[in-house]
């Protein structure tokens, strides 16, 4: 998709399914909600399958960010770009922080990452898909439904680093 090239229209499309009427934008908002909650309990089982906590925050090679990092940048980023932008939540981001903090302890991640659940799943359940999110993302202007699939798909790569990390660093 090219930036500012798209017109987005109207998606509130109704299909038809054995006589009976399906709302495409409502069953996306419960199909994201079901991803997100499902990788993100994944990504809690990657930083829970660490043997050694402090391994979270190791790197190796050419690789640059730790998994640790990675996982407070999924944090900080849904926060602020799904939390403050949509939920209204007030939570200020600190991107830098997200790249050189350290040390942050398992159980911490793991209780920041269990509190994204109910914020993504509340804003996929109030928020109007096609409205246009409030600030520009990639450089443009794109309605919610957008935002939450590319957030999703930034989710899932982070995962897997997160997955390679463990797997090369033990």
């Amino acid at each position: 998709m090219q930036k500012n090239s798209h017109c987005w229209m109207d998606r509130s499309v109704l299909l038809s399914n054995n006589g009976k009427d399906i709302n495409i934008i409502l069953m996306l908002s419960d199909i994201l909600a079901n991803f997100y909650e499902r990788d993100i309990r994944k990504l809690i089982e990657e930083v829970n399958l660490f043997k050694n906590e402090e391994d979270l925050w190791r790197t190796q090679g050419d690789v640059k960010n730790s998994a640790g990092n990675l996982v407070l940048h999924i944090i900080g980023g849904t926060s602020y770009l799904i939390g403050t932008q949509l939920a209204q939540t007030g939570y200020v981001r600190h991107r830098d922080q997200e790249f050189i903090q350290k040390g942050v302890g398992r159980k911490e991640l793991v209780s920041q990452l269990e509190a994204l659940i109910p914020v993504i799943t509340e804003a996929l359940n109030t928020r109007q898909m096609e409205e246009e999110y409030p600030i520009l993302f990639d450089d443009m202007k794109v309605p919610n439904e957008y935002v939450f699939v590319r957030l999703l798909a930034h989710l899932d790569y982070h995962l897997g680093q997160v997955n390679y990390l463990r797997r090369m660093l033990e």
